[in-house]
């Protein structure tokens, strides 16, 4: 088997994201760091494999695949037989893929989006030499607190956001998940808060301590 090559970085949320896809799975993989600083995601060859000039990117073989869920996607259809299958087969019916399919949607519509404009106030802000307005952070907490009490109504009856069997899903949330901490996000450990999500508080847990994200962690 031909060892795949992920273009990223390692503290990038979305080549963590493919990272940890690849530590599921098993699949062999070889890291080409690259850095912003050196502006590779300008050059033509990069611009080829990822036309909007982000990281990362997959190549298997010579196939380049961009777009972090994109790839973990691929992976998953390339690789059935490698690790879990952490999508619904088809035969698992209509409805078991419809509860996957809207667990990756509420990751990439509603999570993603809230964590990010927290992260950029609170890290990309003061590492470009900005400052951090709390006055935008404040009610994007506020957002996501009100929706963790939906994620409490899903994981009180299944283990994951799809079931009783982890998906990409729930994958896709450990990269930013690994951030409350540092960002100082505390409805998971703030122990008045918590107890409003006991379901949400385990499911998390036990996302952070899986050998694949103890793995892709940034040193």
């Amino acid at each position: 088997m031909t060892t795949l090559k992920v273009h990223g970085h390692p503290r990038s949320s979305n080549t963590r994201r493919v990272l940890l896809v690849l530590k599921e799975k098993e699949i062999p993989y070889e890291l080409i760091q690259s850095e912003w600083s050196a502006a590779e995601h300008t050059e033509p060859a990069w611009l080829e494999a990822h036309p909007f000039g982000l990281m990362p990117y997959l190549d298997d073989n010579g196939f380049k695949v961009f777009e972090s869920r994109a790839i973990a996607r691929y992976l998953v259809a390339a690789y059935p037989a490698k690790g879990p299958a952490l999508v619904p087969a088809a035969s698992a019916g209509a409805k078991a893929l419809a509860a996957f399919e809207q667990a990756a949607a509420v990751e990439a519509s509603t999570f993603n989006p809230l964590l990010e404009g927290i992260l950029h106030e609170r890290f990309v802000k003061p590492f470009q030499g900005g400052t951090t307005d709390e006055t935008v952070v404040a009610p994007l907490i506020t957002l996501l607190e009100e929706k963790l009490p939906g994620y409490e109504r899903i994981l009180s009856k299944t283990k994951y956001l799809a079931g009783d069997e982890i998906t990409l899903a729930d994958l896709f949330h450990i990269p930013l998940l690994n951030f409350f901490v540092p960002a100082r996000l505390d409805m998971l450990t703030n122990e008045d808060k918590a107890k409003k999500w006991p379901h949400v508080v385990k499911w998390a847990e036990e996302l952070l301590a899986r050998e694949s994200t103890k793995a892709t962690a940034v040193q």
